[in-house]
């Protein structure tokens, strides 16, 4: 058997990524094979060296990338050849409540993963990640942000569900927001985006299905147009009212933390019983729920004002 101080491997989860995907090796005591502690610090003697070669000049041509302090940093992921995605597993247009569902799963997921994000908002193809203003997670740094929330929704993805044989790929892009209200105009921004586009795929694939019109005439016919045009097609032609359309198609998928209570049945067993007894136990967790509302008037931010208090 090894001494104490000889290095020993174990293979230990990344503290980023409890999911169970990504591992890494820690070695402790220094580097295998030093059998005595003279033996260790000649080692790390060594180590110490070669890390200190003429060739770490390199490192002066990484640009520095730290995001501001005190700042909201958000993460934005888009999917990449998302149409070529959908029409390979036949997605429902225009939209896809089983995509749709199996994102905000994924997104949940994240936020439960990475908890320094205080909200996050999806629609179609993307979500957008906000990070509380203290966060100090990948140390701030602006490429690691979205390169590990992409890797781990696309990890999360592939495992939540066997719909999608092949997992899906994602743009990632950074922004550092200074004020709570330039953030809540982000947002606003983002839920903007989802009303028009699913308005006009709403009219569109309308056109196309129900009236016949090839992909090329839909979009001859609704050049120009306005919303109330739009929504006039719609009622008119094809006797839909937009505003009774499912709110999670209009307004997005919006995800805070909230408590929830757990229900669970427990067997309860006295040392004087022979047969346990079930209980029903409930339990107060929080999580990251869904909410598919308005997130541009301020009802929704005076009925939520921990998501921008400092100290959340």
């Amino acid at each position: 058997m090894l001494a104490s101080t000889t290095a020993r491997a174990t293979l230990r989860r990344h503290r980023n990524f409890r999911g169970g995907a990504l591992w890494c090796f820690h070695f402790r005591g220094g580097n295998v094979g030093c059998r005595r502690r003279e033996s260790s610090r000649r080692c790390l003697k060594l180590g110490a060296a070669m890390a200190k070669s003429k060739f770490e000049y390199v490192r002066d041509f990484e640009a520095d990338d730290t995001c501001l302090a005190h700042c909201w940093v958000v993460v934005r992921l888009d999917g990449r050849n998302f149409h070529r995605f959908a029409e390979k597993h036949n997605f429902t247009k225009p939209n896809d409540s089983r995509a749709l569902h199996l994102m905000t799963k994924c997104a949940q997921t994240v936020m439960e993963e990475l908890e320094d994000i205080v909200i996050a908002y999806g629609q179609s193809d993307e979500y957008s990640f906000v990070f509380k203003r203290k966060s100090n997670w990948f140390k701030r740094r602006a490429r690691i942000f979205p390169t590990s929330i992409w890797l781990l929704l696309i990890l999360i993805t592939d495992l939540q569900t066997v719909v999608f044989a092949t997992a899906e790929c994602f743009d990632g892009r950074v922004v550092v927001y200074p004020s709570n209200q330039t953030l809540k105009d982000y947002l606003s921004w983002r839920q903007a985006d989802c009303h028009i586009n699913n308005l006009y795929n709403t009219v569109f694939w309308a056109l196309v299905q129900q009236s016949g019109l090839t992909p090329i005439q839909a979009q001859e016919r609704l050049q120009g147009t306005l919303t109330a045009d739009k929504n006039e097609i719609l009622f008119s032609e094809f006797n839909i009212n937009y505003n009774n359309e499912p709110l999670m198609y209009r307004k997005g998928t919006v995800l805070i933390w909230q408590k929830v209570d757990e229900v669970t049945t427990k067997e309860v067993r006295l040392p004087a019983e022979m047969e346990g007894k079930k209980m029903v136990v409930t339990r107060t967790r929080t999580k990251a729920v869904p909410l598919h509302c308005d997130i541009i008037g301020d009802a929704f931010w005076k009925e939520h004002p921990e998501i921008l208090d400092e100290d959340s």
